[in-house]
């Protein structure tokens, strides 16, 4: 299938210490869907897992940590060697 002008190689992210091979254009959520992870955290309050919901930014239910940064892993692309944590959020 044509996908425009993505990349659509693959490249290595590091997932909370493991390895993970990704496509890039893909967006975080799409990859570790992917690759069969669906709890990114856990809820402060119960300890409920968390995970991919919306896909648009509006649920913020994908906040996971991108580089040290946090960021809402459905807004944000695959870039070769990025690093995602999904666990304790700063």
């Amino acid at each position: 299938m044509h996908r425009g002008l993505v990349d659509e190689g693959e490249v290595v992210i590091d997932v909370d210490g493991h390895t993970l091979s990704a496509r890039r254009g893909d967006s975080v959520a799409v990859a570790l869907l992917t690759a069969g992870i669906s709890t990114l955290r856990h809820s402060p309050r119960l300890g409920a897992p968390r995970g991919i919901f919306c896909f648009m930014g509006s649920c913020q239910e994908c906040l996971v940590v991108i580089n040290g940064k946090r960021r809402l892993a459905c807004e944000v692309l695959i870039e070769s060697g990025m690093s995602v944590r999904t666990t304790e959020l700063p």
